[in-house]
């Protein structure tokens, strides 16, 4: 029996994530290809030098998979904007009603999710699949930590698929046969940028990615999108530097309201819109939301057929 090992500070690194690696290295595409090629280190799994965007999204959500940089960043992001906890929490609320009204209103049976994070106590497929047991759910992100944990505890065979891949590679991975073996583009399919859009570069453009994504997407599906927001400056540029050294330089930017609303140009709102996420479809939801300082702004889209031109979508 493997024993298990520690870092001091840090979570139990546990026997599946050894044979998780193995397993990932004997994959022929993806991150597992590239381990196999010795382009992916251990070393960059379990680095706990610096902080990890990942890892502070997990501390920021109450999880145990992070180390002392990764809460040094957090309470200095928290110091910035004391809304983060809060903020961080909203959005993955947001996901998770999204997730169920999806399934339960627009009968939705497949999913492609992008910047999955680690896993968490509840993630999509769990949602999703505890309405309907067909549904089938593929994870996307390019991290190799959330990787091995996302491919050790969710991955299901036909079932859920954990990929490498970040958002603004969603028109590629869409196309990828890796994909295909769980998703069929020809029914309806929900495409989930939830906490992504602001990790996409600039010269990628993120209203280029929705556009080109719900373009390529069968009638009936569904898009749900959101975005950190802040109307000051100054918050933008110290939380957007923090976040951006988190990422390892995979950033996009922090925007105001009405820098992001551009992005969503082609949509034709329909109630709720694009909101700050707290606030959409609620229900007896009562988690807290962000303010002007520091917010999820978001919602959900539909592609509707002989409605939508090329690269157009809607929000429902």
């Amino acid at each position: 029996m493997i024993p298990r090992r520690t870092v001091p500070g840090g979570p139990r690194f546990l026997p599946w994530c050894l044979c998780s690696m193995q397993r990932a290295a004997r994959c022929r595409t993806g991150w597992g290809a590239a381990l196999e090629r010795g382009q992916a280190q251990q070393s960059h799994i379990i680095d706990v030098a610096a902080p990890n965007l990942p890892r502070m999204n997990n501390y920021l959500l109450g999880g145990k998979d992070h180390y002392p940089a990764d809460r040094r960043a957090c309470e200095q992001l928290l110091r910035i904007v004391p809304q983060a906890r809060d903020v961080a929490q909203a959005a993955h609320r947001f996901l998770l009603r999204a997730t169920s009204h999806l399934v339960r209103e627009h009968r939705i049976r497949q999913f492609l999710v992008f910047g999955a994070g680690l896993p968490t106590r509840i993630g999509v497929h769990q949602i999703a699949q505890s309405i309907n047991a067909r549904c089938r759910v593929v994870y996307a992100d390019n991290d190799p930590l959330v990787l091995t944990h996302a491919r050790a505890l969710w991955e299901q065979p036909r079932r859920t698929l954990v990929l490498q891949a970040g958002p603004e590679q969603a028109p590629e991975l869409l196309l990828d046969p890796a994909a295909g073996v769980v998703i069929d583009l020809a029914l309806p399919l929900a495409v989930l940028f939830v906490s992504a859009l602001q990790t996409i570069p600039a010269h990628a453009g993120p209203q280029e990615v929705l556009e080109r994504t719900a373009g390529m997407l069968a009638p009936g599906s569904l898009v749900a999108a959101s975005h950190l927001v802040s109307e000051d400056p100054d918050v933008q540029q110290e939380a957007g530097a923090l976040l951006r050294e988190a990422a390892g330089g995979r950033w996009g930017q922090v925007r105001s309201r009405d820098e992001v609303e551009p992005l969503f140009r082609s949509l034709r709102p329909v109630a709720p819109g694009l909101v700050e996420v707290s606030r959409w479809r609620p229900s007896g939801d009562r988690t807290a939301g962000g303010d002007r300082r520091w917010a999820e702004y978001g919602g959900v889209a539909m592609v509707q057929p002989g409605d939508v031109p090329e690269g157009a979508w809607l929000f429902s």
